[in-house]
C-alpha cells in the first residue's frame, strides 16, 4: 500500500514533466499523509490541469463522510468492479507527482520505515482515481486515491503492495478518459520493474505526521536503528517502595 509519500522536486520541473498549464508555487514536501490536500493532474478540455484534492477518495453516493472507512488507496485487480471506484476508474483518471514513498517492515517486532525511490533520481507519478464528493448543504470536496498493484519481487521484501507509477510516456494513455474503455490502461496497472526502485532505510521521527523536514529521507545505520528500538521499548516500572534502613526488604509487607 501507500500510507505516506514524498513532494521534494521544484514546481517547475513537475510542471515541465507533467505539463499542466497552472503555474503552481509550492514548497517540498518530506512527509504527505492521508486527509491532506495533495497535488493531482488531470485532463479537461484536451489540456492538463493542476488541482490539490484531498487524499482520501469518497464516492459520490456517500451521504455520511464521518461514517465512510478513509479510501486511500484503490487494489488495481478490483478498480474495474468496487462500487467506490468503478465509475472513477473510467472517467476521473489523474496522476499524483511525487519523489518517493515511506513503506514499513516489521523486524523484530517493531515496524522500520524505508524510503523508496526511483533508482536514477527521477520524479514519478501515482496513478490515481478521483471523485468530487457533493455535500448536502451544497457544499463540494475533491477526494482521490492512489492505485495499488502486487509487488514485485524485490519490493515484496517491504510489502505486498505498491503503488502502480505511470510512466511519462504512458501519462497521455493513462489521462485519455474520452472513451468509457479501460483495456488500453490495464496494461498500466502493474508493479515497477525489478531494479527500477532503491530504497533504504529511514529513522522513525517518518511516524509522526508533524515531522517534515529533509532529515527524514537520510538513511540511518544499523546503530542508529537499533537506538530508536530501545529507546521505544517501555519503561520498567520503579518499584513502588524501597527497603527501610538496615532491612534488606525480605519478609517485609512495606
Amino acid at each position: 500500500m501507500c500510507g505516506r509519500f514524498v513532494i521534494t522536486s521544484a514546481p517547475a520541473a513537475l510542471r515541465q514533466l507533467f505539463g499542466y498549464v497552472e503555474q503552481p508555487n509550492f514548497p517540498p514536501r518530506y512527509n504527505v499523509a492521508p486527509t491532506q490536500p495533495i497535488p493531482v493532474v488531470w485532463i479537461e478540455n484536451g489540456a492538463r490541469h493542476f488541482r490539490l484534492m484531498r487524499w482520501g477518495l469518497l464516492p459520490g453516493w456517500v451521504k455520511d463522510p464521518k461514517g465512510f472507512t478513509l479510501l486511500i488507496n484503490a487494489r488495481s485487480e478490483t478498480v474495474l468492479e468496487k462500487p467506490a471506484f468503478k465509475r472513477a476508474i473510467r472517467r476521473r483518471r489523474g496522476l499524483i507527482p511525487a519523489d518517493g514513498y515511506y513503506e514499513w517492515k516489521s523486524e523484530g517486532g517493531r515496524k522500520q520505515p524505508f524510503f523508496i525511490h526511483r533508482a536514477d533520481g527521477a520524479p514519478l507519478g501515482f496513478a490515481a482515481v478521483f471523485e468530487t464528493w457533493a455535500g448536502p448543504n451544497g457544499e463540494e470536496l475533491d477526494t482521490v486515491a492512489i492505485v495499488t498493484a502486487a509487488a514485485g519481487e524485490d519490493l515484496a521484501t517491504l510489502h505486498d503492495r505498491v503503488p502502480v507509477t505511470i510512466s511519462p510516456r504512458d501519462f497521455e494513455r493513462w489521462l485519455d478518459i474520452r472513451g468509457d474503455e479501460v483495456d488500453a490502461i490495464l496494461p498500466l496497472m502493474t508493479a515497477p520493474r525489478i531494479g527500477e526502485f532503491a530504497w533504504h532505510p529511514v529513522s522513525t521521527r517518518v511516524n509522526r505526521v508533524a515531522n517534515d523536514d529533509d532529515q527524514l529521507l537520510l538513511p540511518i545505520s544499523a546503530e542508529e536503528m537499533a537506538a530508536e528500538a530501545e529507546a521505544a521499548k517501555p519503561k520498567k516500572a520503579a518499584r513502588k517502595a524501597a527497603a527501610g534502613p538496615g532491612d534488606d526488604g525480605q519478609g517485609s509487607l512495606f
